[in-house]
């Protein structure tokens, strides 16, 4: 495990939380160790995206509207 601990609270629906208990007492294992090895587990399995989301330079949404057809100054008369 590389650095400290932070803490967070998760909540489980009671059936996912009496099978974790029954796993830990199971593999002699806190509920945290396993829920642990679980997300990391499933970060290794989405490591593609999350180096994509790393190299994603976020931008100002645009689109190509294709070729303006009349010029700037004709525009307001075109529109209505």
């Amino acid at each position: 495990m590389q650095g400290s601990m932070q803490k967070i609270q998760i909540l489980f629906p009671d059936p996912q939380m009496e099978a974790l208990r029954r796993l830990a007492r199971i593999e002699d294992r806190p509920v945290s160790e396993i829920v642990r090895r679980a997300v990391e587990r499933d970060m290794e399995l989405r490591s593609g995206l999350l180096h994509r989301a790393d190299s994603a330079v976020p931008g100002f949404p645009t689109f190509d509207g294709g070729k303006v057809l009349t010029s700037a100054a004709r525009m307001k008369s075109v529109i209505r």
